[in-house]
């Protein structure tokens, strides 16, 4: 990819919307150090300095893809707590939209509270209700995310098995999109890889496609033929599978050779979030008309930006321009 072309995408970035639909979450951080153990327990004793807190999960993504300069629309649950309102804080201080954002005020805004001491995870705590989301609440997601899809050029279902994606909530939503003609992509959960037959691209992590395949991934024999049965079985037109610091596998539909993309990392500190990036990355550059080639290697190249950062983080359009060039375009 060259650079012209580079800059003719990031402009086109900033006019490409895309809807983000998925379990939200609030990232928190409680950032200190550490010189001494517990008397009580065996465990570190973490003198807190700081906090912060940001967009997670499917929040995080739409935070990507503002970040990238694209337009985020963005639907899902939160509870009517602290939580809430703080994640609701955060999007709105990113210039993402909460008007499509419901609240149930039985179920609580999930939050996952990490504590780090000298750029190093010490524990993450996490609190959240999974049940599936249903009645007139799933009935008023549904009616939202439907009158979302004709204004939006791309479409990011992120499934984290937190209770929002199921049966009768991607069924409909997935066809609809397909009928439309939009990009569709997903960061599937495994359980339910079936709903999401014949989307644009599915972005599993070599977990998730081992357990998705049925098959054991534990060499590049494994992992080409795991790939290529997920193709078979469920036809997304590609499969991006994210493999750490391995890079990334596209297997297309036409049968030729995956293509191996070596990750450009040069530091990893913190992954947390490294897939969310991926995903928009990919979304938003193909919904601008990128190949899918050039979607993967603006996608592998975000990722590399944002595991260089302790805590979930985003990737703005000089950083990507900035870690391409430096991996080797021109």
């Amino acid at each position: 990819m060259t650079r012209d072309r580079l800059k003719a995408l990031l402009t086109k970035f900033s006019s490409t919307r895309v809807l983000v639909i998925g379990d939200l979450m609030l990232d928190e951080f409680i950032w200190g150090k550490v010189d001494r153990i517990s008397p009580e327990a065996p465990v570190p004793v973490v003198w807190a300095e700081r906090e912060s807190a940001m967009p997670g999960g499917a929040a995080n993504v739409a935070g990507n893809v503002q970040a990238l300069g694209g337009q985020a629309r963005l639907v899902g649950v939160i509870g009517r707590d602290a939580c809430g309102e703080r994640l609701t804080h955060e999007l709105q201080a990113r210039g993402i939209s909460t008007e499509d954002i419901l609240i149930e005020p039985d179920r609580p805004t999930t939050a996952k509270t990490r504590v780090v001491a000298h750029h190093q995870q010490v524990v993450r705590i996490d609190r959240e209700k999974t049940h599936p989301i249903v009645g007139q609440l799933l009935q008023r997601l549904l009616e939202t995310a439907k009158a979302a899809v004709p204004q939006v050029d791309g479409i990011i279902i992120e499934d984290y098995g937190k209770g929002l994606n199921h049966a009768s909530l991607l069924r409909p939503l997935v066809s609809l999109a397909k009928r439309s003609k939009k990009v569709i992509t997903v960061d599937p959960k495994e359980e339910h890889f079936r709903y999401y037959r014949g989307v644009t691209a599915l972005t599993p992590n070599k977990k998730e496609a081992a357990l998705a395949a049925k098959l054991p991934i534990t060499d590049e024999a494994s992992l080409l033929q795991a790939g290529r049965k997920i193709m078979r079985t469920l036809r997304p037109e590609v499969l991006l599978m994210t493999l750490g610091e391995e890079g990334m596998r596209l297997f297309g539909r036409d049968g030729s050779k995956p293509v191996k993309i070596p990750t450009v990392a040069q530091e990893v500190f913190d992954v947390s979030g490294a897939g969310d990036t991926v995903i928009a990355a990919f979304t938003l550059a193909r919904a601008a008309g990128a190949s899918f080639l050039e979607a993967a290697v603006i996608s592998n190249a975000a990722a590399g930006v944002v595991v260089g950062k302790v805590g979930v983080a985003t990737c703005s359009p000089e950083e990507l321009e900035q870690k391409l060039f430096a991996a080797g375009s021109r």
